[in-house]
């Protein structure tokens, strides 16, 4: 069983609530080895990091993110609670942004892959296209005291999938902006759950 220092359990508390308790051990472990992994962190890089990678469950790892039953939505409100009870001054108003993002997968299990146009290495005059699957991130743009200007610290991020995609499965699509509408809806109702209980 993996043993934090206090000051780690007191803030990963509130999130614990969330899941069963083995599902959580493992959340914990997951996250202490993805801070410590350099390079690319993937599960198997957490678990080689933190002296798992020859044990007997190790698959189970893998369930803690494809097939344990936890609510992201909930994971995501109490992160954002626990960014602006800690980080917040209470000095200016609270700024928010939405971006896009593309993570480059590969593999005939990934079905929401598709080709997008990649925004990093794009240009105006040049359009590259990856494979791989498209996250719209909403983000606080906070000050962190220690880092002496501001962050984008991820609160919320869901999956776009390609129109194809929603096609294949006999879904009606989304465009990126009715995914970010319904962020700014959703984000708009935690903030005045926030506000009424102040």
């Amino acid at each position: 069983m993996l043993t934090l220092p206090n000051v780690i359990v007191a803030v990963l508390l509130p999130f614990a609530t969330q899941f069963t308790n083995p599902t959580w051990q493992k959340a914990q472990l997951l996250l202490v080895g993805t801070i410590l992994t350099p390079g690319q962190r993937t599960v198997a890089a957490a678990l080689r990091v933190m002296g798992r990678s020859d044990q007997r469950d190790y698959a189970r790892y893998h369930e803690v993110l494809n097939r344990a039953v936890w609510s992201s939505r909930e994971v995501a409100h109490i992160l954002l609670m626990l960014l602006l009870q800690h980080l917040d001054r209470g000095d200016g108003p609270l700024i928010f942004g939405i971006d896009e993002t593309l993570e480059r997968r590969r593999g005939a299990k990934i079905r929401a892959r598709a080709i997008y146009r990649d925004p990093v290495r794009s240009s105006r005059s040049q359009l590259v296209k990856a494979s791989g699957l498209r996250w719209i991130s909403l983000m606080w743009l906070g000050q962190v005291p220690w880092a002496g200007r501001h962050w984008a610290l991820p609160v919320l991020t869901v999956l776009a999938p390609s129109s194809r995609y929603h096609q294949q499965q006999g879904r009606r699509h989304k465009k990126i902006t009715d995914w970010a509408r319904q962020m700014v809806m959703q984000l708009r109702r935690w903030l005045h759950v926030i506000c009424r209980g102040l």
